[in-house]
């Protein structure tokens, strides 16, 4: 099945259980593809989270539900995993503007947000810069920190936070100067993203560089990169936009077209220290 069916399956199995409390793994499966990956790639395709898609999606089908039905104010909350109503007054009078109240007493608007609906194509006058490439394991030296993993998957605000501090407190200073300079990254920060599938609530992400070996400093880790074959997207400038705008499309614009399909081992960013521009490695494997 191709990437867009199956990423469409994966959406519509989300709206035929929407009224039911989330299964992240579930409907993960509608795409081949892990939990965690699975958010990864639904926040970089369409902006927001799986998690808050879900949200707003509830929300906006209790808000048609007050209008079209007589049920209980209620007995809407509990439809859409709401346990009080005053929790279900608080999250419909944010995502809405006014309350259930307001609406079933005054008749009050309330908010549309639409059924995701996946249509992704390759534009004409596009071009994207990427090489494939077979590496032999490596390692890397590293700081770690976890983020949540259902609601915030790629750390929006948090993960660039951690680089502050990693330039900060003088960690990208030692990455930079202990980096093994002839190997598989040369001379480059990276950014890691790991998927840890003992873990359910958040995911680790580090900071560092690769290990050419001797002492590890405290507070760092060594993590073994085992060989794979990578998707590498070249990043034309350093700011969050373009990073941004790479991201999204190596999903909305190469995967779909290519014959290749993430293996949801290790995503890096390769930040050269001679250069000012970064790239995307991207463990890839046949569809």
């Amino acid at each position: 099945m191709d990437w867009i069916k199956s990423f469409q399956k994966a959406v519509d199995y989300i709206e035929d259980h929407i009224s039911e409390p989330a299964d992240h793994e579930r409907i993960a499966q509608e795409m081949n593809v892990s939990s965690f990956y699975f958010q990864k790639i639904f926040s970089i395709l369409c902006g927001f989270t799986v998690g808050e898609y879900i949200r707003n999606r509830r929300l906006a089908l209790a808000g048609s539900d007050l209008l079209s039905t007589d049920e209980k104010i209620i007995d809407i909350a509990l439809k859409y995993g709401y346990d009080s109503p005053e929790g279900f007054t608080r999250a419909f009078a944010r995502f809405h503007g006014v309350t259930p109240s307001d609406v079933r007493k005054n008749g009050a608007s309330v908010k549309s947000f639409a059924r995701l609906s996946v249509s992704i194509s390759v534009k004409g006058g596009s071009s994207m810069d990427y090489k494939i490439m077979k590496k032999e394991a490596f390692k890397i030296i590293a700081k770690e920190q976890r983020f949540e993993k259902i609601d915030d998957v790629q750390g929006r605000s948090d993960i660039p936070v951690f680089w502050t501090q990693c330039h900060s407190d003088g960690t990208v200073k030692y990455l930079t100067e202990s980096c093994k300079k002839d190997g598989v990254l040369g001379r480059s920060v990276v950014g890691m993203c790991m998927e840890d599938s003992t873990v359910v609530k958040d995911f680790p992400y580090l900071i560092g560089a690769e290990y050419g070996g001797g002492e590890v400093p405290g507070g760092y880790k060594v993590v073994d990169v085992p060989a794979a074959e990578w998707a590498v997207f070249a990043i034309n400038g350093m700011s969050m936009e373009s990073i941004q705008q790479t991201w999204h499309k190596v999903f909305a614009e190469f995967f779909p077209s290519s014959q290749y399909k993430p293996a949801g081992n290790f995503d890096l960013e390769v930040y050269p220290t001679d250069s000012y521009n970064g790239e995307i490695w991207i463990s890839v494997e046949k569809k």
